[in-house]
Parts: C-alpha cells; structure tokens; sequence
C-alpha cells in the first residue's frame, strides 16, 4: 500500500476504503504483486544450480495462497497433517511437500508418510519408531545448531534450550539408530527461528549443517530453514538476503564440491513472502480521551491480530480516513476485554471516530494466530491478483461459531422462558 496525492491505493489503483464499503470491517488484504516480488529477490539472491524455495504454510494457509505460490514456482513447508493435505487440495506434487512436525504423535506423521510427502524428523524417539515402521522410507534430520541467529526468544528455535531439533552433539546416537533400521537419510535441516540478526552466526550454523551432511553419503538436499527478517517501521533493520545469498551460495558450492555431487539447497521462508502483501483494516468505535492518554479503540483485538501483545511486535499504523490532518498521539486498543493494546504513543494524522485505520505487515501470523476470544467472528480475507480484488474468505457468522457445539437436550430453554 502507498500513499500517493494524499490517497492510499493497492495493487491496481485499489483504494483500500472501497475495499472497506465492498467487503465490510475488519478486513485482511493481500497484495500478490508483492509476494511474486519477494519470491524473486529470494530466487535471485541465491545462485546455485538447484534451489528449492518452500513456502511456510503456518505464516498464511488461506487455500488460494497456497495456489498462488505454487503457481509462481514454490514448494511447500508444512508443521501438520492438516497443512499437508491443504497443500495436497492446493495442487502440490507430494515430493514437493516437507512436512516438520514437532511434538506430534508416530501415527500423525505415519498418516504423512502414507500421503508420499518428505518427512522431517526432529526428535530421537520418533527417529527410532519412524525408521521400525518405514525403514524404506528416506527421511531428513533436523539438526539443533546450538544457536541463537535471532531476535525474540519466543521464536529463536535453534538455541540449546530448544524444543526443535536432534542436537548435532547426538549424531552417534542417530547412526547406531539408522543401523539398526536401515533407515535412509536423504536431507538434513536446520531452522534458527524468526529474525535473524546477525548473518555471521547464522552462517556458523550452516558450518555445522556442513560437517553434519558429510557424515551421509547419499544426500539429495539441505535444508537452511528460514527466519528471514523483514522490516516493520522505516528505520528497522532486516535481513541482508543479497548478502546472506552471496555468502551461503558460494560455501555451498565449496561443500558441493567436495561432497562429490550437487545437492537441492532448500530455504522455508513464510514471513518473508508474504508479511508485506498484507495489510489489516479496522473501523475506530471510539476515542476515549484520558487523564493521560488518548485511546483510538477499534473494531478488532488480539483475537484478530495478537503479535503484539504475545510479542511485542511492533505494527505500523496509519489513518487512511485522513492523509492530510494534524499529527497527534494516540494509543490504538482493541476491544477485547482484557489489556489489549496494538501501539502505545502513536503519532498518526487526527483520529475521528468511524475512521479507517490500516496495519502494515500483516500478511503473516495474523489471520492463522486468529480466535473467537471474547465470541468475536474472525474477519474476511481478500487477495488482490492481477490488479482485482477477490473474497477469499467469507466474514464468520452465529452460525460458524456455532458450528461443532453440541447442545444437550435438557439444557435447552423451554419456549415461556426463552
């Protein structure tokens, strides 16, 4: 979204109020022409005879999305059984599915098996269950560098005290295991977590992904994860990926080279490809000024957008109702019932009630992190594609929250005291 002769547009000149009038508030829109964008500079940062680019399904699994992405060239990187069968019914070809799951049962991940996806093993346990019930099946390794590449503990998944991961401290562990069920490994994988920071230490755990893949001498891939760090407000810092894609590229084909084979260089990014397609519209209920504070409270709360509270995540906001007003202070709250609070201080052009305000970076873990707390109705979705506006998803109702309670007869109210 850009402001151009004091008017926000879209993709295709599409003014997002009319988007407001058209599909009601609030309102997630993604933009694709900024997806295929980040797709390339990804593409391009990296020059190798052969990468795999996978899609984080967990970031935004909107079907149409999914379909979008494989339509440009992605594979896709799935955490549950539920995303790979929304990637299957999107039209991915099951070898180009990696499905990592974490803390789920054998029979989850042998019902993933059973649907032909690559399969991602990051635990001892189920290593050694996987490799007794497949042992034909090839698998791939996550390895836990021991690293912290990223900003927010919450989602650092690399470090030692990680829930992620086989520690590359195992790996005789690993062999005896793979011995005593022939099983065999065609991939290993590590993943840092979100926001990495310091490109150096990231690239201190691909060394140890290095030594690890040449302990396997049939490898097809490595998988680098993801964790790529966008910017959140004009001055925030991000991922060098030029930088980053110049350096892994050629210590990849260094390790190629000296493996004896080119192998699949594989990257996860979610946030990354689509944080910036999206923005979040929400309708001010009211200004409530203070003793010491001015609220702008909207039509939406943690239920719809909970990064901030759950991470401190920092969300640009601006008025889209009034691009050319004076600058005032307001802290924007939603209207769940509990402290819900989206920016504190914020400078914006003066708020009236009944006013549009837009969120940037919304395209990912926005809509997916999304509940029915407090019985509210999750928003709709819409995709901008080819310079059109599409509804793809509809706005909850009564009758979606309703949906799946059971009521018990007997608890049901008689019609004279309804």
């Amino acid at each position: 979204m850009v402001l151009q002769d004091g008017k926000y547009l879209l993709e295709g000149n599409i003014d997002p109020l009319e988007l407001v009038q058209k599909y009601g508030c609030p309102l997630y829109v993604y933009e694709s022409s900024i997806i295929e964008a980040q797709y390339k500079r990804l593409t391009r940062a990296f020059d190798v005879e052969d990468l795999q680019i996978n899609y984080a399904a967990k970031a935004l699994s909107n079907i149409n999305i999914l379909r979008y992405m494989h339509s440009i060239g992605a594979g896709l990187d799935t955490v549950s059984i539920q995303e790979v069968r929304l990637g299957l019914k999107a039209g991915f070809e099951p070898q180009n599915i990696m499905y990592t799951p974490n803390c789920v049962s054998i029979e989850e991940i042998s019902a993933a098996a059973k649907l032909g996806v690559k399969i991602n093993i990051d635990n001892i346990s189920i290593l050694e269950q996987f490799g007794t019930l497949f042992p034909d099946y090839p698998v791939c390794i996550r390895i836990n560098p021991h690293i912290m590449a990223g900003g927010n503990s919450k989602i650092s998944t690399g470090h030692i005290d990680s829930k992620f991961g086989i520690s590359f401290h195992q790996m005789p562990l690993i062999h005896r295991i793979l011995k005593a069920t022939g099983l065999h490994v065609e991939g290993v994988h590590m993943h840092t977590g979100s926001d990495i920071l310091d490109i150096d230490v990231f690239l201190q755990g691909a060394e140890i992904l290095f030594q690890v893949a040449k302990e396997f001498p049939d490898l097809k891939y490595l998988d680098f994860g993801s964790g790529f760090k966008v910017p959140y407000k004009e001055e925030d810092i991000e991922t060098d990926i030029e930088e980053l894609g110049e350096k892994i590229t050629a210590r990849f084909k260094l390790f190629c080279e000296d493996y004896g084979k080119n192998l699949t260089l594989m990257f996860e990014p979610g946030k990354f490809l689509v944080s910036r397609s999206g923005i979040f519209l929400t309708k001010v209920n009211v200004v409530k000024q203070t003793t010491s504070t001015v609220f702008a409270g909207i039509d939406s709360g943690l239920n719809h957008l909970i990064r901030p509270m759950l991470y401190d995540a920092y969300h640009k906001i601006v008025n889209i109702s009034n691009t050319t007003g004076r600058q005032r202070f307001y802290t924007v709250v939603g209207y769940i019932c509990e402290t819900d609070t989206f920016g504190v201080n914020r400078r914006m052009n003066e708020i009236s009630e009944g006013d549009i305000l837009a969120f940037y970076n919304a395209g990912a873990y926005c809509y997916t992190m999304s509940s029915n707390y407090n019985s509210r109705f999750r928003p709709a979705e819409v995709f901008i594609l080819n310079g059109k506006d599409h509804l793809i998803r509809e706005r909850e109702t009564m009758e979606d929250l309703l949906r799946g309670q059971v009521e018990i007869e007997t608890l049901t109210p008689k019609p004279e005291l309804s």
